[in-house]
């Protein structure tokens, strides 16, 4: 179930390795009305890699005007 629009948090940092499932995740926040905010990062452990992608929701995402 989605939270409801009072308990979503304006600014989600998801996490996790190159899978399908991070890619999922980050579909889903879309789904759930999420924006893109900045690129993905990619870090190494040298064993694997960590990918971070921050979402925002679309009345919290900072206007080109206020930067």
């Amino acid at each position: 179930m989605s939270p409801s629009e009072s308990e979503r948090l304006p600014y989600r940092l998801l996490t996790g390795d190159t899978s399908r499932a991070f890619c999922e995740r980050v579909s889903a926040a879309l789904r759930d009305g999420y924006m893109l905010y900045g690129d993905p990062v990619m870090s190494s452990d040298g064993e694997g890699l960590t990918t971070a992608q921050a979402v925002v929701l679309p009345e919290h995402y900072p206007s080109a005007e206020t930067s």
